[in-house]
């Protein structure tokens, strides 16, 4: 399937983008991401693999695009939980 990514044409199989990231170890998923082979990755990285560019030439939502595409489950990032306070109104202790 040809996909324009970072204004480059790529003509990418969903058989070959499995066997690019089939030796590749995941990075931690911090953003939208993508199930290859029941592995979970990032889907900046499976586009610098892929598309042998640097991930600052490239945005998620065009990888996102392009694996949907080729047939892909992608996700949606994570929301991040908010820290917890160490302290609270209730926890007043005769101040």
């Amino acid at each position: 399937m040809r996909c324009v990514i970072a204004r480059f044409p790529f003509d990418l199989v969903k058989s070959e983008v499995e066997q690019s990231m089939s030796g590749i170890a995941p990075e931690p998923v911090t953003g939208v991401s993508v199930t290859i082979d029941g592995r979970v990755f990032p889907v900046m990285q499976v586009g610098e693999v892929i598309t042998r560019q640097n991930r600052r030439d490239f945005t998620s939502d065009e990888m996102r695009r392009a694996l949907t595409r080729l047939g892909f489950t992608c996700h949606d990032a994570r929301p991040v939980k908010p820290a917890r306070q160490a302290w609270s109104d209730e926890d007043t202790t005769g101040w």
